[in-house]
């Protein structure tokens, strides 16, 4: 036992490709069904909790991979009885008796368009570029943390946050959210998917709120990772675009995207108290309003993204 109090813990990602053959697809339907028949949902904008329950049984009704999406548990790959605690999990699902290019990536190359003249009066060489490669890292990793943000509402609802292994996305976040329930969750999902739609449709990711700022201060630290461990994009995405000097460039890209980094503060036990506008702290810094209720308020310096989009889950 001593031993074990004196070893760091070490984290690991593990890759694995497992191939099914629906053999069955009636019965992976009911299965799928009674997966959520248990699942408790949560309103949305414009539709009521049955009306996104009957959605998700029409689509299981319609597609294999939807009903194989929700008896799919990537946890259980791992046993865990044995000094492993699994801190998240992910997967994704793609039908290989249809010929069509696998996922619908957009065209990071056409869309974020390189210059490589180098005149210091060229607004891209002389600023910042946001690079094809680097616009795929983003869009991959956003796509899994709102995949686990997702799945942690689904799991957990409106539980508060604990500090261990069942929580794959909002034990992330500043303790000071962890109290937050599965609306606000839902919220601070979609963020990520709000800011892969702004690279999708070729504009940078820049926050309009502070849900989407510490979304993609995520997003910034998981690409880094990612990169460097050969995870997210997958080899032929990135082989596909071009190069460019300024590829991952992370330091710059944390500069230049985000207005400031006082969210960070909230993770800092010694500015507790400081998210509240009312403080002597939060004045002092310049700071503005970052209590949990006030992190889906559009910047007074951005534009509000349209209030009828839907949430994904």
């Amino acid at each position: 036992m001593l031993a074990a109090m004196g070893q760091r813990r070490r984290r690991f990602t593990i890759k694995a490709e497992v191939t099914v053959e629906v053999t069955d697809e009636a019965s992976l339907q009911q299965a799928a069904l009674e997966q959520v028949k248990a699942v408790q949902f949560l309103p949305e904008a414009d539709r009521s909790p049955d009306e996104i329950r009957a959605a998700t049984f029409d689509e299981i009704s319609k597609d294999a991979s939807a009903a194989l999406d929700w008896v799919t548990d990537a946890h259980a790959m791992v046993m865990t009885d044995d000094g492993v605690e699994i801190l998240a999990s992910h997967h994704s699902i793609t039908d290989e008796d249809h010929d069509e290019d696998a996922g619908d990536e957009p065209d990071f190359a056409t869309l974020f368009p390189l210059c490589h003249c180098g005149a210091d009066d060229c607004d891209a060489c002389s600023g910042y570029q946001l690079t094809p490669r680097t616009a795929a890292a983003l869009w991959a990793v956003a796509q899994i943390h709102a995949d686990f943000a997702y799945d942690d509402v689904q799991h957990h609802g409106d539980d508060p946050v604990t500090d261990d292994s069942t929580w794959a996305a909002f034990s992330e976040y500043p303790r000071i959210t962890w109290n937050q329930d599965a609306v606000w969750r839902r919220q601070a999902a979609r963020a990520f998917d709000d800011l892969t739609t702004d690279l999708a449709t070729g504009h940078r990711p820049q926050p309009t709120c502070p849900g989407e700022e510490m979304a993609l201060h995520l997003m910034l630290r998981s690409a880094q990772a990612a990169i460097a461990d050969g995870w997210g994009p997958t080899p032929d995405m990135l082989a596909a675009l071009p190069r460019h000097d300024d590829d991952y460039d992370w330091d710059l890209a944390l500069e230049v995207l985000l207005q400031d980094n006082d969210i960070l503060s909230l993770f800092d036990e010694q500015y507790d108290g400081i998210e509240d506008p009312d403080t002597d702290a939060n004045r002092q810094a310049g700071m503005g309003d970052y209590r949990p209720a006030a992190w889906f308020r559009t910047f007074s310096n951005m534009t509000p993204r349209d209030g009828r989009r839907r949430f994904r889950r």
